[in-house]
C-alpha cells in the first residue's frame, strides 16, 4: 500500500520517473480502482505503479503528492482528463513541457499554466505590441537565455530544478532567437564539448541570431564565436543575423561576424578542426590548393576577417602617403626619412600583404613567373631577421595610425626582439585596439576613386570566384552601428556575390560618401545570377545624394527589388555634392536616362525638412507599375499642385496601388487633392496621419469628404489620427455609416483628434441609429476619454456592440497645449 508522508518524484521536487510524457506501451500509473474519501479527495487521487503492483497516493493537505518509493515509470495517456488536469499545475517544468502532447490530444490547454509562471519567474511584462502565440515557446526561450548568461538560479526554485534533466538541453529545442550581449557572454559555453548535444540542437533549432551592446572582447572569446558561428550558420539553420547599438565596433571581430555570416570560415590561429566539416570531407583526397580556396592564389592560410583587416589598412598606408605628398615640406622630409628607415628594416608594405609563401605551399606546386623575385627577396629578409642577434637593431612593429593635425610627427613604430612585421595575426588586432581620433582616411576619395579598378584580391580581400563557400544567412540587419571605412568596404565587397540574401537592413551606420560603393556593389550582385535580394531599408542622419536621387539610383541598380524603405532624416551639408570641393558622385550613379521598369511592391519613403523636386518622384512612380503600397513620410512640395501632380500620376500609372499613407504632412491647402484620393476607386487603405486635415475650412471640407466618402465602395480602411477632428469632426463622419450610403468602411482610427466622451457617446448612438450592424474596428488611442470615465464607459459599451474598440487609458492633461491650440 502507499506510504504516506512523501511525495511522488519529479511532479513537484526533484527527480522524476524517466519516462513521463512518453505514449502507452510501457508500464505506468493507471486508473485501476477508487480510492477511500470524499469525491473531491477521489479526483485528485494518484496512483503509482513499479511492475505489476498498484499503489495510490493521496494528496497531502499542501496539494503536494506524497512520494513512494515504490513508484514506477508513468502512462499518462492512460489518465483521465480530469486527474491530467489536476496534474498539469504541480509539475515542474521539465515534466510541464513533456506531457504538453498528451495534454493537447485530451483537449487540454497549458497556456495559462505558462503564462502564470512567466509572470512569477521571468518577472517581466511582454511589450504590448507583442502578440504571444506560444507561452511555452517564449517561456523556454527566455529561460535558455538566463541560464546562459547565469542571471538565473534554477535551485532556488522546485519548479526550475530537477537533477534528472540540464536545462540548456531541455531548453535549446524551444530556442528560435538568440541573443548575445556584452562581451561575447554565452559563446564560450555553448562551444565547450559538455554543451556540444546542446549546440547541435541549437543548430537545427535557431533561426536568428542578435548581438547587442557588443564591447570589447579577447582574443579566446572571438575564438569561440568563431566556432559558434560556423556550426549555427555554416552547418546549421540560422538565417538572419542582426547588429544593435555597437557605438564603437571593434574591426577585428565586426568583419569576423560579417565574413562568417556571408559563408566564409577558416579555423582560427590553434583553433580545433571542425568535426562536422571532417565528417563531410571524410573520404574525400585532399586538394593540393584546398589550403588556399578561401584565400587565392600565393595567400598563406588566414582567416578572412585578418586579411581584410590588414589589406584595408595597407590602403590606408597609401593615402596617408598621398597626404604626406601635400603636407608641408619639412613635415614631407621627416615623414620620408622614416618610411625609408623603416622600409630598410623590411616593414615594406607591400611584403606584409604578400608574405612567403613557401612554407605554405604544397610540395610540387609551380610558382608564377613573377612570384620569384618577390619572394625570394622577402624570404630572406624574414631568414635574416630571425638570424640577427638581440643586439642587432630591433625589427619594428606594423604601423600605427596617425593624427593628421598639423605639428604632429611622422609615424611611430613598436620595438621588439622576438616581434616578426609579417605576423599579420598581430598586425589585426593592433589595428583592432587602437582608438580612432579622427585619423579615417577620406571616406569620399575611397568611395570615389581611390580603390577603384583594383582586384579585390589584391587588397587581401576574400577571393570569391574562386572560394568555396559554405551556407550563409538571408538576412543580415545593422542597427546603429558605425561602418569604419575598412568595415563599409569589406561589407560591399561581400555584398557583390551574396546571392543567398533576401533582406538587407542598413539602419544609421554612417555610411557618407561610402553609399556610392554600396551602390556600386548592389548593381553587381543584381547582375549574379541566382540574385535573391527583394528587400533593402536604408535610413542614416545624413546622404551625400537627395533622397530622391538616391532612391532612383537603388531602383536602377536592383531591378527585381520588391521591397524598397529608405528614410533621410537630415540635408548633408558636408556630403552634398553641390557643396563647392567635394567629390561629385560618379556618373554612373546618378543620371537623367529613364528608370527601367521594375518590380517595386512596396515603398516607404522618409524625406528631411525642405521642398522636394515633384517630377523626380514621378519618374520612380512610372517606373513601379507593380506598386501595392506607398507610404510618404514629411514629404513637403513646393505647391499644391506638385502634390496634385504626384496624385495623377498615382492614378495613371499605379493601378495595382491599394495602400496609401501620409505621415506629418501639411494637407491643409490640399483639400482639392484629398478628396480625389478619397475618389479613387483602386484604394482600400489610406492614412492620413497628423497632416493637419482639418486646420482650414473645416466646415466646408468635412462635408465634401464625407460625400466622397460615402460613394467609395471599395474603401475599406481609414486613419485619421492627430488631425484634430474634435466632436463635431466625429459626428459629422458618422454620417459615413447612415443608410444612403454606399461606402464599405470596417476599419476607422481616429486617435489622437481631441475627442470628448460626450461627442464619443453621441457617435455610438447614431451608429446605433442607423443600425448599420458591426463594421469592423475602431481605434481610439490619446483621446480626451477620461474627462468623463462614466460617459466614456456607457459610450465604449455602446460602440462594442458594433464595433471591435481599441483604447487605452490615457491622461489628456498631457494635450494641454493641443487643447489650448483649438479653442
Amino acid at each position: 500500500m502507499a506510504r504516506p508522508g512523501l511525495r511522488a518524484p519529479g511532479l513537484s521536487g526533484k527527480g522524476a520517473p524517466a519516462a513521463l510524457g512518453r505514449g502507452a506501451g510501457g508500464p505506468g500509473i493507471r486508473a485501476g480502482r477508487r480510492g477511500p474519501g470524499s469525491a473531491g479527495e477521489e479526483a485528485r487521487s494518484r496512483w503509482a505503479r513499479r511492475g505489476r503492483a498498484l499503489e495510490w497516493a493521496p494528496l497531502d493537505p499542501d496539494g503536494q503528492l506524497m512520494r513512494t518509493t515504490r513508484v514506477g515509470l508513468v502512462n499518462t495517456d492512460a489518465l483521465p482528463g480530469p486527474i491530467l488536469q489536476s496534474i498539469l499545475p504541480l509539475l515542474n517544468i521539465y515534466y510541464l513541457e513533456r506531457i504538453e502532447e498528451t495534454a493537447l490530444k485530451k483537449g487540454l490547454s497549458t497556456q495559462a499554466i505558462w503564462r502564470r509562471l512567466w509572470d512569477e519567474l521571468m518577472k517581466t511584462r511582454p511589450s504590448s505590441l507583442e502578440s504571444v502565440t506560444c507561452w511555452r515557446a517564449k517561456f523556454m526561450e527566455a529561460f535558455f537565455s538566463h541560464v546562459l548568461r547565469g542571471t538565473i538560479d534554477v535551485s532556488s526554485d522546485r519548479r526550475l530544478c530537477d537533477q534528472r534533466f540540464s536545462p540548456l538541453l531541455h531548453s535549446s529545442r524551444h530556442v528560435r532567437q538568440l541573443t548575445i550581449c556584452n562581451m561575447l557572454q554565452g559563446a564560450t559555453e555553448l562551444v565547450a564539448e559538455p554543451n556540444r548535444r546542446v549546440l547541435e540542437t541549437l543548430a537545427s533549432s535557431l533561426h536568428t541570431l542578435k548581438f547587442r551592446h557588443l564591447l570589447f572582447s579577447d582574443v579566446a572569446a572571438q575564438q569561440s564565436l568563431r566556432q559558434l558561428l560556423h556550426q549555427l550558420i555554416h552547418h546549421g539553420a540560422v538565417s538572419q543575423v542582426s547588429l544593435y547599438s555597437w557605438p564603437v565596433p571593434e574591426s577585428a571581430l565586426f568583419i569576423l561576424i560579417l565574413t562568417m555570416s556571408a559563408g566564409f570560415w577558416q579555423p582560427g590561429p590553434g583553433g580545433p578542426p571542425c568535426r562536422l566539416c571532417g565528417e563531410a570531407s571524410r573520404g574525400r583526397a585532399p586538394s593540393r590548393d584546398e589550403g588556399s580556396l578561401l584565400l587565392g592564389s600565393r595567400r598563406p592560410r588566414r582567416d578572412a576577417a585578418e586579411r581584410c583587416a590588414a589589406a584595408l589598412m595597407a590602403s590606408r598606408r597609401k593615402s596617408e602617403a598621398k597626404q604626406t605628398a601635400r603636407a608641408a615640406p619639412a613635415t614631407r622630409v621627416t615623414r620620408r626619412s622614416t618610411q625609408e628607415s623603416l622600409t630598410a628594416g623590411g616593414t615594406d608594405p607591400k611584403r606584409d600583404l604578400h608574405p612567403p609563401a613557401t612554407s605554405h605551399e604544397a610540395p610540387g606546386t609551380k610558382r608564377p613567373a613573377s612570384a620569384p623575385a618577390t619572394t625570394s627577396s622577402a624570404s630572406s629578409s624574414t631568414s635574416s631577421s630571425k638570424r640577427a642577434p638581440a643586439s642587432s637593431a630591433p625589427q619594428p612593429k606594423p604601423l600605427k595610425r596617425f593624427k593628421r593635425a598639423a605639428g604632429k610627427k611622422g609615424p611611430r613604430t613598436r620595438q621588439g626582439s622576438g616581434a616578426e612585421s609579417e605576423d599579420l595575426y598581430d598586425f589585426v588586432f593592433i589595428v583592432a585596439g587602437e582608438k580612432e581620433d579622427g585619423e579615417e582616411m577620406e571616406i569620399g576619395e575611397v568611395a570615389c576613386g581611390a580603390l577603384d579598378g583594383s582586384d579585390p584580391s589584391c587588397l587581401g580581400l576574400p577571393a570569391l570566384e574562386a572560394s568555396q563557400r559554405f551556407r550563409s544567412i538571408s538576412t543580415l540587419e545593422l542597427f546603429t552601428v558605425p561602418l569604419s571605412t575598412e568595415a563599409a568596404l569589406t561589407l560591399c565587397h561581400l555584398l557583390s556575390s551574396w546571392v543567398s540574401l533576401e533582406s538587407l537592413t542598413l539602419s544609421y551606420n554612417g555610411l557618407g560618401s561610402n553609399i556610392f560603393r554600396l551602390l556600386d556593389s548592389l548593381r553587381a550582385l543584381s547582375g549574379q545570377a541566382g540574385c535573391r535580394l527583394r528587400a533593402l531599408h536604408l535610413s542614416d542622419l545624413f546622404s551625400p545624394l537627395p533622397i530622391l536621387e538616391l532612391t532612383r539610383a537603388i531602383v536602377r541598380a536592383l531591378p527585381l527589388l520588391r521591397v524598397l524603405s529608405i528614410r533621410v532624416d537630415h540635408p548633408s551639408q558636408r556630403d552634398n555634392p553641390a557643396v563647392p570641393g567635394n567629390a561629385g558622385p560618379p556618373s554612373h550613379i546618378i543620371g537623367d536616362e529613364e528608370i527601367p521598369e521594375n518590380c517595386l511592391e512596396q515603398l516607404e519613403m522618409g524625406f528631411p525638412r525642405g521642398a522636394q523636386p515633384a517630377p523626380l518622384l514621378c519618374s520612380v512612380l512610372k517606373a513601379s507599375g507593380s506598386l501595392q503600397q506607398l507610404s510618404l513620410d514629411s514629404a513637403t512640395f513646393a505647391s499644391p499642385q506638385d502634390f496634385g501632380l504626384v496624385l495623377q500620376t498615382l492614378k495613371e500609372y499605379n493601378l495595382a496601388l491599394k495602400r496609401l499613407s501620409f505621415h506629418d504632412m501639411n494637407l491643409a491647402d490640399c483639400q482639392s487633392e484629398v478628396l480625389f484620393l478619397l475618389q479613387n476607386l483602386t484604394l482600400h487603405e489610406i492614412t492620413f496621419s497628423f497632416c493637419r486635415l482639418f486646420e482650414k475650412r473645416p466646415a466646408q471640407f468635412l462635408p465634401e469628404m464625407v460625400a466622397a466618402m460615402k460613394g467609395n465602395s471599395t474603401l475599406k480602411g481609414l486613419r485619421l489620427p492627430g488631425n484634430r477632428l474634435g466632436n463635431a469632426g466625429l459626428l459629422a463622419l458618422a454620417d459615413v455609416f447612415s443608410e444612403d450610403s454606399s461606402s464599405s468602411l470596417c476599419q476607422l482610427d481616429i486617435s489622437s483628434n481631441c475627442i470628448k466622451p460626450d461627442g464619443l457617446l453621441e457617435f455610438a448612438k447614431r451608429l446605433e441609429r442607423w443600425g448599420r450592424g458591426a463594421f469592423g474596428h475602431l481605434r481610439l488611442f490619446q483621446n480626451w476619454l477620461d474627462q468623463d470615465a462614466v460617459t466614456a464607459r456607457e459610450a465604449i459599451r455602446r460602440l462594442r456592440a458594433t464595433c471591435h474598440v481599441v483604447s487605452d487609458s490615457w491622461d489628456s492633461s498631457q494635450a494641454f497645449a493641443d487643447y489650448v491650440s483649438t479653442m
